[in-house]
């Protein structure tokens, strides 16, 4: 089955992405009406995952076309504390199977970029160090762990990363291989250089970035939260 990713937003519709309560709503207001209906351990769980997610990377995918590789590729973010997705949809729209990525969607940002040079802007407004993986890249995956800011970049399955991409890199990067293959599926990449980049990384979300991602955590967890929250007085 194929579906459009349900937390896709544009940065232009940023405000919606942020307040999917309306802007009358405090974060504080909407934990304080949302907790209570959720399991303590749901609770916990859930503040458990922030406390452990991750600013400091995002992974970039360039006109990503395989709806399993993008399902997979957001499975991978969710499980290694990568908060943010950015895709850039250059050639056909972002979908998932949601077979594979089994509700994180719902979990990771993703942000979705008309252009690659849109995304590029939008990475260099959070200082983020463009490392553009290549099978004949300068860095190996290990050295990805002392990048302070990363955004690391996967090619289309076909065509790999486009030119604009590449001139905007600051480092490349290569997964070595002993075999005959000379590349590996999309997934597997992000799986296996994520996996180096957050080695040792503690949790580093900003407070109000916390505070967030907790409400909206809790509004997607309460059934009917937008019901809720539409019958009480904000605050």
């Amino acid at each position: 089955m194929r579906r459009s990713t349900a937390n896709v937003f544009r940065p232009e519709h940023y405000q919606e992405a942020v307040c999917p309560w309306g802007p009358r709503w405090t974060l504080a207001g909407v934990a304080e009406v949302l907790e209570p209906m959720v399991l303590p351990r749901r609770a916990a769980r859930i503040r458990r995952v922030l406390e452990s997610r991750l600013d400091s990377i995002c992974l970039v995918l360039d006109a990503p076309h395989d709806p399993h590789n993008g399902a997979a590729v957001l499975r991978t973010c969710d499980a290694l504390g990568v908060q943010a997705l950015h895709v850039i949809e250059r050639i056909e729209p972002f979908v998932v199977a949601d077979s594979v990525s089994l509700g994180t969607e719902r979990w990771v940002d993703v942000i979705a970029h008309r252009s690659a040079e849109s995304a590029v802007q939008a990475l260099r407004t959070q200082a983020m160090t463009l490392a553009i993986a290549d099978p004949t890249g300068d860095r190996l995956p290990r050295e990805l762990a002392q990048v302070e800011r990363l955004a690391l970049v996967l090619g289309n399955e076909k065509d790999g990363v486009c030119e604009t991409l590449k001139a905007a890199a600051d480092l490349t990067v290569r997964i070595p291989m002993r075999g005959f293959v000379e590349s590996l599926n999309v997934s597997v990449s992000a799986a296996l250089l994520l996996s180096s980049a957050a080695e040792g990384r503690p949790g580093d979300l900003k407070p109000d970035r916390y505070r967030w991602l907790y409400a909206r955590a809790l509004y997607r967890s309460v059934p009917r939260s937008g019901q809720v929250l539409a019958n009480l007085e904000p605050r």
